[in-house]
């Protein structure tokens, strides 16, 4: 099993909308939260603003912590393929540095990433989003959870 990896996540949420990154798989599109990897000596809050630059192409404001997510492939619906891969992620929230911004190209975009897009709120439920329970979250805005466990 590789080691375990630390993965920084922007929920940047705007005038009803969440910007997502849209990857293109197997299965037809999926929406992802921007962020990745940690590197050695980085702060998460470091770790996120720079992979927005890397995914989005834009400066982020980094917020309050929200969410920590587990994923341990192995007990998951893609175990075929990651079943080596324990990602703890946290999930922050951000802003812009720029709200009025129009063009999202990263430097450094994901692997099967194709666009970068606000999806409503309300779409949530109609979109492949992962985690999806992070969007329930979003459109319940109920009592929050930080620690969320292990879940795709």
């Amino acid at each position: 099993m590789k080691p375990i990896r630390n993965s920084a996540k922007a929920v940047i949420v705007q005038e009803g909308r969440l910007l997502l990154i849209r990857l293109k798989d197997q299965y037809g599109d999926a929406y992802v939260f921007p962020g990745g990897g940690q590197e050695k000596g980085e702060e998460l809050k470091d770790a996120v603003a720079r992979e927005c630059l890397e995914e989005i192409g834009q400066a982020v404001d980094v917020g309050e912590l929200l969410h920590i997510r587990e994923y341990i492939g192995a007990n998951h619906e893609f175990a075929e393929w990651d079943a080596d891969i324990h990602q703890v992620e946290f999930y922050f929230a951000c802003s812009l540095v720029d709200p009025k911004a129009s063009v999202f190209e990263g430097s450094n975009p994901d692997d099967h990433q194709v666009a970068v897009e606000w999806v409503a709120l309300e779409a949530l439920k109609d979109i492949r989003l992962y985690p999806k329970t992070i969007g329930e979250l979003l459109l319940k805005k109920g009592e929050p959870r930080i620690y969320l466990g292990d879940l795709n």
